[in-house]
């Protein structure tokens, strides 16, 4: 099972001490994950929502060059600018361009849909969790993809709804997403957009999903993936799994590397194992 780590995406310390944010304290949170069985990470340098849209590539190298030096062929990808309605997707997506020149993740985002990204809710208030709806047009998306295929890097296919998942599985049925591609599944918890995590959520999309063979995770975005059984039904159903502090909320302040033993522990029970960087390449197809 492919065992993702978000490191730290939009949460702040004051919500959880623990969160990374410089890039040396990334690359310190990326090795002890990987070390503990984590093949692809994910990171957060600048937030999601900046005005001009515009993501910097030098802390990303910064933080992911001392990682790859220790494991060359991990597979990392960053983030990109969401709610910059009216910038071009070449602006947003520009780092994802320079990372992949350099050689370095192996994996680029790929957002093939817009979303109100949902009201955070924790039964006393609701209030939006993002100034704007995060837009990506089908014209986005194709580029991303195509962009993706160019570089040779494998698209990370963020799903916050099933209308994304209809978009993207609508271009692979006619050869427009290229070799390497991993479906991501993203659940709503306290952050409410989409799908709840439940069983049911899951089933409809695997339903969609499976006349494409496109391999799959699940993740609860302010949730907690293990905590809700959405992990250990995802991998009874041979899906993999992403966890780290960008999605968890709760009443801990976990580490990351406690969400990574707590996924590895659940799958000892099963009788499972995480996937080496070797074995995950070579599921994608990379």
């Amino acid at each position: 099972m492919i065992l993702e780590v978000a490191v730290n995406g939009a949460t702040p310390r004051s919500v959880n001490p623990h969160v990374p944010l410089t890039p040396a304290e990334v690359a310190d949170e990326m090795l002890a994950c990987v070390a503990r069985g984590a093949s692809i990470a994910h990171d957060h340098h600048e937030a999601m929502f900046v005005p001009d849209g515009v993501h910097p590539v030098e802390p990303y190298v910064e933080a992911w060059s001392p990682v790859l030096a220790r494991y060359p062929d991990l597979l990392l990808y960053a983030t990109m600018a969401a709610g910059a309605r009216g910038i071009p997707i070449e602006t947003r997506w520009a780092h994802h361009e320079e990372l992949a020149r350099r050689g370095l993740g192996g994996l680029s985002l790929v957002d093939p849909g817009s979303v109100n990204l949902g009201l955070t809710s924790d039964g006393a208030i609701a209030e939006a969790a993002a100034p704007g709806p995060y837009q990506n047009s089908l014209a986005d998306t194709e580029h991303m993809f195509a962009r993706c295929a160019a570089h040779g890097t494998g698209p990370s296919i963020s799903i916050f709804d099933p209308s994304f998942l209809r978009v993207a599985l609508t271009l692979h049925r006619h050869g427009r997403v290229p070799r390497g591609a991993i479906v991501k599944l993203y659940f709503g918890g306290a952050l409410e957009f989409g799908l709840p995590p439940t069983t049911t959520a899951l089933e409809a999309y695997l339903e969609m999903l499976e006349p494409s063979g496109l391999p799959w995770s699940v993740a609860v975005l302010g949730g907690d993936v293990v905590a809700t059984g959405l992990a250990e039904t995802a991998v009874r159903r041979g899906g993999h799994v992403r966890v780290g502090l960008e999605d968890y909320a709760g009443d801990r302040t976990p580490t990351n590397t406690e969400l990574v033993d707590e996924i590895v522990a659940l799958l000892a029970d099963l009788g499972r194992r995480p996937a080496t960087i070797a074995e995950t390449r070579g599921i994608l197809g990379l």
